[in-house]
């Protein structure tokens, strides 16, 4: 058995390697250039949309405001990965990672734009009067292949299982390392904090994050600005460091042991692709619950989820991270994932280590309520209502089993099950790549969108 895992893992390491970042690579960089550079052209005009009207009533129809629809998602997005998979990724592949991460981020912005745009102009209501969509319905609708739908749906339901079990494990493992509660009762409390909620619906868990992820996003950030703060005159030394290295090998310093070019790259990659889930299928799955008036429109949120995951949450535990001197301490690539509270204890002491203690399991918390949502609506898709409250019932559990360790064999084989629904949704968002331009096109060349939010613009500034 622990030969066949290693051989598991093996395959699973080379196929999030260069096969995957090259295939989300090229596919970004054909939706950017097919779809006219739109995320580098608007960038204004997208935030005013997005963020400038979260106070506004929103257009069109929908179960969720935008709003709502976007915290829901970076309530998935935001996770663990943002605190510990930053460092991992400096530790092996030097600040320079940094870098492309950042690249890879701009450019993904087109393929998660592309998939929540499929995902609105495809949905339905369910038998409930939600709105309903995401790769099943538009594989289904979109390019009448049923089996495709069934296989995104199919594979995501059993993929939710094993993650479940490693989100409830990860905050079973934080509490314990700073309250020495046992993992089982930290399984049983979470399980029924996320029940009430989940229980209630889209509609609770859109209420419930549009609190949340603000708040924790804006605690931890609020946090890493402080120590930015506090080594301002390192700042440009740091972009310095970042920039240069992604250029040209990283020598080795302390317990980093240096990185070629190409490991800077694909460290930095992996990176930005796996925070932002750009490609994966799952966030056009909230998404296609907002009220919109154009699914273009909704499709600009999604850009404003990798600003906020991305480029702000990640890069602000990279700076803390390298503001320190933690990653290059002689032990630090023994224990990468440890760096973030590492550099915050060296700034804030005690204090420091339970300010990233508590955002990771906020962001582990609200994660698992999202993720629970996506594989109700699987459920749904596949065998209906009854058996979407069913599966609710199954991934409750699962928190409850991954807290005390059950069943760790099959977390093994979590990264394959993540391909299982990522090439298909990719290959979908590609056949169907000129509904996307003929909508976007439609959008912003139309009285009723585009050109008439300028001349609403130019009306209210006169």
């Amino acid at each position: 058995m622990d030969e066949f895992l290693a051989k598991v893992e093996a395959f699973s390491n080379w196929l999030w390697g260069l096969p995957i970042i090259l295939l989300l690579l090229v596919t970004g960089i054909y939706l950017t250039v097919l779809l006219g550079f739109f995320q580098f052209r608007y960038p204004i005009y997208i935030i005013k949309q997005t963020l400038g009207s979260v106070f506004k009533r929103p257009k069109g129809k929908g179960t969720l405001t935008p709003f709502q629809a976007l915290t829901s998602e970076l309530s998935c997005t935001i996770g663990a990965a943002n605190i510990v998979g930053v460092p991992a990724a400096i530790m092996f592949g030097g600040p320079g990672s940094i870098f492309w991460m950042w690249v890879i981020a701009l450019i993904g912005m087109s393929i998660k734009f592309s998939e929540s745009v499929l995902a609105v102009r495809y949905r339905e209501k369910n038998e409930t009067g939600e709105y309903v969509g995401g790769p099943m319905y538009y594989m289904t609708k979109g390019l009448n292949m049923k089996w495709l739908g069934i296989w995104f749906s199919f594979a995501l339901m059993l993929e939710l299982v094993p993650s479940m079990m490693v989100q409830g494990n990860s905050i079973a493992s934080t509490i314990y390392e700073t309250t020495q509660i046992s993992p089982l009762y930290t399984g049983i409390g979470a399980a029924a904090l996320i029940s009430i909620i989940v229980f209630g619906g889209i509609k609770r868990i859109g209420r419930v994050t549009e609190f949340v992820v603000p708040f924790m996003a804006i605690f931890y950030v609020a946090s890493a600005l402080i120590i930015v703060a506090m080594n301002i005159g390192e700042f440009p030394s740091i972009i310095k460091l970042i920039v240069t290295s992604a250029f040209q090998p990283m020598s080795a310093i302390g317990g980093f042991a240096g990185a070629a070019i190409a490991e800077t790259i694909r460290w930095g990659f992996a990176r930005g692709l796996y925070s932002n889930e750009a490609g994966l299928g799952t966030t056009p799955i909230a998404h296609a619950t907002a009220t919109t008036d154009h699914p273009v429109r909704q499709g600009f949120w999604s850009i404003i989820g990798i600003v906020v995951d991305t480029l702000i949450i990640c890069t602000a535990t990279a700076f803390v991270v390298l503001s320190s001197d933690a990653w290059t301490r002689e032990a630090a690539s023994e224990n990468p994932s440890g760096l973030t509270a590492v550099a915050f204890g060296e700034y804030f002491g005690g204090i420091g280590s339970a300010v990233v203690a508590i955002s990771l399991v906020f962001f582990v918390l609200s994660t698992m309520l999202v993720l629970i949502y996506y594989g109700v609506k699987q459920a749904e898709f596949l065998f209906g209502l009854t058996a979407g409250r069913g599966m609710q019932v199954v991934y409750v559990a699962c928190i409850i089993l991954g807290a005390i360790g059950a069943a760790e064999v099959l977390w093994s084989f979590l990264d394959i099950a993540l391909a299982a629904i990522l090439i298909p949704n990719v290959i979908a968002i590609l056949l169907l790549r000129k509904q996307v331009k003929e909508l976007k096109d439609e959008f912003f060349t139309s009285e009723k969108y585009y050109l008439k939010d300028l001349e609403e613009e130019k009306a209210n500034v006169s």
